[in-house]
């Protein structure tokens, strides 16, 4: 078992803040009814940023419930069925699950029930680096050597691999996340069951499975990670379709050279080659929201005529046509794409495209229909090709400019 443990002078959440009332609360004083675990821990022992806090008690849900409300905190039940209740203080979010221990499962959904054993607990939980629980002194309780395994970076399951997917299917992405995120390469023994136990992953909800694809997609470096997924044909259950990897690892590329924040839509647009008809599909069977398959159909495909082509290096004037009618999420996603394909610097365009606030034509139909025009197609076909002049100049015209030059006879 590893002797790493965390200090507070350095650490401070583990003693102050929100969760450290909780703590109060639900393990006063001496007691050792609470620990943190999970991600606030494995990230504090990689001298990363810790973001969400998450507690492991062993009281049950309602005794939680019941001591986070005398102590004059929200209790919301999240999840209570599976044991977790999120307390609400100075409106910051801390979840506290009770210890569990898995009665049946399906590789889908388990049936858990409630223990006050902290083995137990970790046992049933999917990593070695996600099993470390902290007290508030810092002291660790790391029954798996998993402080060791998240310093260096190791994702290994816990026991025996197969076993551990097995009780719930989505460990086989979880597994490539993980590594991707922390991981100088795959643990052999969990790659192996992975591919063995991947055509699994089809009886996921597609919900469950586009979330973590997202997180997978969002590393900063995922290419090694998801060649080996497509290698070992566990890619293949939830991407039915042709792969581009030249496009994704040169999208990779430019974020890494670029110091750009790696972007899962623009990535997935890039592994499905830009196809439009690949990104639909993918869309409709991962049940993407309205807002992933718009964006996603923005960026791929012909650009509309109007709008004409979006390319790394285009002219002002181009550049402020493509803006006007596109957008400039689809015209950024565009940029970066095309960057990735031709090698041209799109940063200048990039920079342009963030500061973009789309001006407001100065021409209505109304003012046409004083100037002597019918309602009608020909006013609608008129008004259009004064905008298109208007977005020719730069937008500089006026509506004087242009409603000078209108010859209603």
């Amino acid at each position: 078992m590893s002797k790493a443990r965390l200090d507070p002078r350095t650490h401070d959440w583990l003693q102050t803040g929100p969760a450290s009332v909780v703590m109060e609360a639900i393990s006063p004083g001496a007691s050792d009814r609470a620990r943190f675990v999970g991600g606030c821990v494995r990230d504090a022992l990689r001298g990363e940023p810790v973001g969400d806090i998450d507690i492991a008690t062993q009281l049950a849900p309602d005794a939680v419930t019941a001591a986070l409300e005398a102590a004059g905190i929200k209790a919301v039940p999240t999840g209570i069925e599976h044991g977790t209740v999120t307390a609400v203080v100075n409106s910051q979010p801390v979840e506290i699950t009770s210890l569990r221990r898995d009665v049946s499962t399906d590789g889908r959904r388990a049936v858990v029930a409630f223990t006050q054993d902290w083995a137990e607990d970790a046992s049933r939980r999917d990593f070695t680096l996600n099993a470390v629980y902290a007290r508030r002194d810092g002291s660790l309780f790391d029954p798996f050597d998993g402080a060791a395994a998240a310093q260096a970076g190791r994702v290994v399951f816990i026991g025996q691999a197969q076993a551990r997917i097995e009780e719930d299917y989505l460990r086989i992405l979880r597994f490539y996340r993980f590594s991707a995120w922390m991981a100088q390469g795959l643990d052999p023994i969990g790659r192996k069951a992975c591919e063995a136990l991947a055509p699994k992953l089809a009886s996921l909800s597609a919900e469950r499975v586009w979330k973590e694809l997202k997180r997978l997609l969002s590393a900063p470096d995922p290419g090694a990670v998801i060649e080996a997924m497509h290698k070992g044909h566990v890619l293949d259950v939830v991407w039915p379709a042709a792969l581009d990897f030249k496009l994704f690892l040169s999208i990779i590329n430019s974020d890494r050279g670029k110091s750009r924040p790696p972007d899962a839509l623009v990535r997935l647009a890039a592994l499905a080659g830009q196809d439009g008809d690949i990104v639909a599909t993918l869309c409709e069977r991962m049940k993407a929201s309205r807002a992933e398959h718009a964006r996603l159909a923005a960026m791929t495909g012909p650009a509309p005529e109007k709008a004409g082509p979006v390319r790394a290096r285009m002219s002002q004037s181009d550049l402020g046509r493509a803006l006007y009618h596109l957008g400039a999420q689809a015209v950024s996603d565009r940029l970066r794409l095309d960057e990735a394909r031709t090698g041209d610097d799109a940063s200048p365009a990039l920079a342009q495209a963030a500061q973009w606030r789309k001006p407001r034509f100065p021409v209505s139909g109304e003012d046409l229909i004083r100037a002597g025009l019918t309602p009608g197609p020909e006013l609608g076909a008129r008004l259009e090709a004064l905008e298109e002049r208007w977005v020719a100049s730069g937008f500089t015209l006026t509506r004087e400019d242009l409603l000078g030059r209108e010859d209603p006879a």
